[in-house]
């Protein structure tokens, strides 16, 4: 299993508890933390989890945490699949990183084309 670099939060007592970033450090994970009361630091991971508890968790029971991971599994794949973001010109963020992928690719194919024919 692959583990990310940094794990960024703010200073939620759940990300500050012994328990957790002992875990963290266990498995080589940088810890990083935005300023005590600066929303705006991380303020598109805010905007998410509103979006997320108010499109998904508050509107739902779950009997179990497995469900609850099984639903939020199916959320996060809608949400990022099928979504369409106002602030992604109505496309999915799948759209955006997959067009910007393609893009990139179509960039280097054409590079390695230019200097093939230099």
């Amino acid at each position: 299993m692959s583990y990310p670099q940094i794990f960024n939060s703010d200073q939620g007592s759940q990300f500050t508890s012994d328990e957790f970033t002992e875990k963290l450090d266990k498995v080589g994970i940088q810890i990083s933390r935005d300023g005590r009361g600066r929303v705006f630091d991380n303020i598109f991971i805010e905007r998410l989890w509103r979006t997320v508890k108010y499109e998904e968790v508050y509107i739902h029971s779950y009997d179990t945490v497995k469900e609850a991971r099984e639903s939020l599994d199916n959320y996060f794949r809608f949400y990022n699949g099928e979504r369409l973001h106002q602030s992604l010109g109505y496309r999915t963020p799948q759209e955006v990183y997959l067009s910007k992928t393609i893009n990139k690719q179509e960039e280097i194919i054409y590079l390695k084309e230019a200097c093939f024919l230099s």
